[in-house]
C-alpha cells in the first residue's frame, strides 16, 4: 500500500504524516468494502452438513459435523450448550416464529431456512439448497433408516439388557436390606397375633363344649326334654341373631375361616399400632419389589432375549 501511494502521489514522500493518513483511510475503505461473515453458516462436507457458530463466550467460531440420518435438533442444541457453558439458552424457530421440537431430524432441518437464538441473538440461518429426493428414493432412504435402527438395536441389546438387569437386581437387593428389619418384626407381631387368635379360638370351643355339658346335665339329670326345649330353641335363635348382627356390623357373612381373618388382622393392626410399627413403609417396599420382580421377569423373556420359545407341551402332561 506505502509503494502505490508513493507511485501514484509521489508527492506525499515529503510528508510521512500526511501518508500515514491516507493509508488509514484507505485500509477503513477496504474493511467496509468486505462484507462480513456470518455469524452460522452452513456447509456440505463429505456429503455430510457442517454449521459455524460464533460462539458467545470465547469469541470464536466452533464447527459442529451432524448426521443427517441419526441426529435431531436436540442432538445438535446440547452439543451447543456443551461446547460453551456461556449458553443459557438456546433454541431453533422458523422463520414464521414457530419452535422446531427437539426431535426433528437434522435433514427436515435443513431443508429451508431457520433461526438459531442463542442466549438473547438472534441469527438467520440459510442453509445451501438441495435437491428434494423422488418419492422412490425418499422410501428407500427411510428403509435404509429402518435398517440402521435394527441393526444398532441388534448389536447393543445385550449391553442393555445386561446393564438393565444388573440396576435392577441392584435396585432389588438395596429394597430387600431396607425391608428385612421390619420384616423380622412383622413376623414376630404375626406370631403373636396368630397365637391370639388360636387363644380365641380355643376359648370359644370350650364355651360351646362347656354349653353342650350343661344342657346335656339339665335335660337328662336335673329336669326332662319338655322344659328344655324351649330353652335350647332360645339359644339357637339367639345364636342366629348373633351371626346376623356379625354380618351387619361387619358386612361379611359368618365363614370360619373369614372370621379367623379378620380376627387375625385385627390383634396384628393393633400390636402394630403399640410398637409403632411403619406400615405405608413396609407396604410401599413390598410393592417396589414386586414391580422390580416382575421387571427381571419381563427383561428375561425368550423373546427378549431373542432365545427360542418352548413347546407347548400335550395337555395331559
Amino acid at each position: 500500500l506505502n509503494m502505490m501511494i508513493s507511485h501514484l502521489f509521489p508527492c506525499f514522500i515529503k510528508h510521512p504524516r500526511l501518508s500515514s493518513y491516507i493509508i488509514c483511510l484507505c485500509d477503513i475503505c477496504l474493511t467496509a468494502c468486505v462484507p462480513p461473515l456470518p455469524e452460522v453458516t452452513v456447509v456440505y462436507q463429505n456429503g455430510l452438513p457442517v454449521i459455524s457458530v460464533s460462539l458467545p463466550s470465547r469469541r470464536e467460531r466452533c464447527q459442529f459435523t451432524l448426521k443427517p440420518l441419526s441426529d435431531s435438533v436436540g442432538v445438535f442444541l446440547q452439543q451447543l450448550q456443551a461446547e460453551d457453558r456461556g449458553i443459557d439458552r438456546v433454541a431453533i424457530y422458523s422463520t414464521n416464529g414457530a419452535r422446531v421440537a427437539s426431535s426433528t431430524g437434522i435433514d427436515i432441518l435443513l431443508l429451508e431456512d431457520f433461526k438459531l437464538v442463542i442466549n438473547d441473538t438472534t441469527h438467520l440461518v440459510q442453509p445451501p439448497r438441495r435437491e428434494m429426493l423422488p418419492h422412490e428414493e425418499a422410501e428407500r432412504l427411510n428403509d435404509v433408516k429402518f435398517l440402521v435402527q435394527q441393526l444398532y438395536t441388534t448389536l447393543r441389546i445385550d449391553e442393555h439388557q445386561l446393564a438393565k438387569e444388573r440396576e435392577l437386581i441392584a435396585r432389588l437387593e438395596d429394597l430387600n436390606t431396607e425391608l428385612e428389619p421390619l420384616e423380622k418384626v412383622k413376623k414376630e407381631l404375626s406370631r403373636r397375633a396368630e397365637r391370639r387368635t388360636a387363644t380365641l379360638l380355643w376359648t370359644g370351643m370350650a364355651f360351646m363344649a362347656t354349653q353342650f355339658g350343661v344342657l346335656a346335665r339339665l335335660t337328662w339329670w336335673e329336669y326332662s326334654w319338655d322344659i328344655m326345649e324351649p330353652v335350647t330353641y332360645f339359644i339357637t335363635y339367639g345364636s342366629a341373631m348373633t351371626m346376623f348382627a356379625y354380618y351387619v356390623l361387619t358386612r361379611q357373612e359368618y365363614v370360619y375361616p373369614d372370621v379367623h381373618d379378620r380376627q387375625y388382622l385385627l390383634f396384628l393392626h393393633k400390636w402394630m399400632r403399640r410398637t409403632r410399627f411403619d406400615v405405608e413403609k413396609y407396604n410401599s417396599l413390598k410393592d417396589e419389589i414386586a414391580e422390580v420382580e416382575l421387571a427381571l421377569k419381563r427383561l428375561r423373556d425368550p423373546l427378549l432375549l431373542h432365545l427360542p420359545v418352548k413347546r407347548l407341551t400335550d395337555s395331559k402332561q
